[in-house]
């Protein structure tokens, strides 16, 4: 990592503190921004819309407005009997169902024995009024009513009610004035965590900053060895660990690679099956020991054979082998093969089970053609497979070859034998 690469990290990681520092700025604005907003909420809530509190007025405005003012509407004869009946039942309804909402409420145990004084004394005001209507409804003149007996009746549940209403305000405030305690201490733990927070991403930056310098020289190291380590399991993946050569995994990529290439320039492409003959008897004779030393043996025949770069050597499994050569006609072709068959039997690996030689010997099917666009990935393969089958057919310890590809016409085999 040079210098200018070095100032461009520097340059990143400064922009990300700016980034940063940006971001916890503007999150503790909008967390002071939300506090804020919440205790305006929250003073709505316990001054403007106090739930308790509206619904213990409803109750004294009921018998204050509804009730009160049916009595005397009653009285002086201003509403009929069925309206006076009509609004008690539903003007003692509202309050049943209001002090209902109200009770339902979170109640301290110091107010629960006043409450249930006040349940008692709004179940006894309701009674009364039941007992009018019921008298209505029996044909009572409610002129006869003494109105200064409903009057007392009003005025002693406005009292009990209105103290209750006092009472919610006072614990209204009482909240709100731990909450604004609550809420100036959270608003100075906010404020020194955001500033903590910063100042650690500060003291963070200027470390990393001043560790990348010394981080270069290990960071170019660390890469190379990696690369080194990258390009070892690389050979390990594509490589055969009995025989050394290229494996089936190396063939597929190598085998496209060069058949699109030969493809391009119109030129000679040549690919051998090679399969050990009788090669399970052998193991079965000498034992899979030396079966390996015989399929290494025919590994570093097929190696010493083909030393141009374009030429590829493949274990393709078991006992069979493989041979891409490029630019490699089929005179060449042929040479090469009735060679790696003479090479093979020269190295006298005993094998007295074959039924070809006294020695181990291989069979090679080759596939030679020119590429062009016509040619089919897989039919190159499965010419030379069937050549090897030709060559097996023939009497084994040969080789068979052949420069027809076509799908369309009938092979022409030259059946030669080593």
């Amino acid at each position: 990592m040079n210098f200018i690469e070095a100032l461009k990290l520097k340059s990143k990681l400064l922009f990300i503190f700016i980034i940063i520092t940006i971001g916890l700025v503007v999150i503790g604005i909008m967390g002071a921004i939300n506090l804020n907003s919440m205790k305006k909420n929250l003073d709505s809530l316990y001054f403007g819309s106090l739930v308790p509190v509206i619904e213990l007025s409803s109750i004294l405005q009921t018998y204050h407005g509804n009730l009160a003012n049916t009595i005397y509407k009653a009285n002086n004869s201003e509403i009929s009997q069925s309206e006076v009946e009509a609004q008690i039942k539903n003007a003692v309804s509202r309050i049943e169902k209001e002090w209902k909402s109200y009770e339902v409420h979170f109640k301290r145990d110091e107010e629960l024995q006043y409450i249930e004084y006040t349940a008692t004394e709004i179940k006894a005001t309701n009674q009364y009024f039941t007992n009018i209507l019921k008298s209505v409804e029996d044909g009572y003149d409610i002129k006869d009513l003494s109105i200064s007996n409903f009057e007392k009746k009003i005025s002693h549940i406005h009292k009990i009610v209105n103290k209750l209403i006092t009472y919610e305000v006072k614990v209204a405030k009482y909240e709100r004035k731990n909450f604004l305690k609550v809420y100036d201490s959270i608003l100075l733990e906010v404020g020194s965590i955001l500033i903590m927070v910063i100042f650690g991403v500060m003291i963070i930056s200027y470390y990393v900053f001043k560790s990348i310098q010394n981080d270069q020289t290990a960071l170019e190291i660390t890469t190379k060895k990696l690369k080194r380590a990258n390009k070892k399991l690389e050979n390990v993946s594509y490589t055969d660990s009995l025989t050394g050569l290229y494996n089936r995994r190396y063939f597929n990529l190598i085998y496209d690679r060069e058949l699109k290439r030969a493809k391009r320039t119109h030129s000679y492409i040549t690919f051998m099956m090679i399969d050990i003959d009788y090669f399970k008897q052998y193991n079965d004779t000498y034992g899979h020991i030396e079966g390996d030393f015989a399929l290494k043996s025919v590994a570093k025949v097929l190696k010493d054979a083909l030393k141009r770069p374009g030429d590829f050597v493949f274990r393709l499994g078991g006992e069979e082998f493989g041979i891409l050569l490029t630019e490699t006609g089929e005179s060449n072709s042929a040479i090469i093969a009735r060679n790696i068959c003479d090479f093979v039997r020269a190295r006298e690996i005993k094998h007295e089970n074959s039924k070809v030689n006294e020695f181990v010997t291989i069979s090679i099917g080759v596939a030679c053609c020119i590429a062009d666009e016509a040619l089919k990935e897989e039919i190159l393969i499965t010419r030379a497979d069937e050549m090897l089958y030709k060559a097996k057919e023939s009497g084994r310890d040969r080789y068979n070859i052949t420069t027809n590809v076509s799908d369309a016409t009938p092979l022409v085999i030259n059946n030669i034998s080593a």
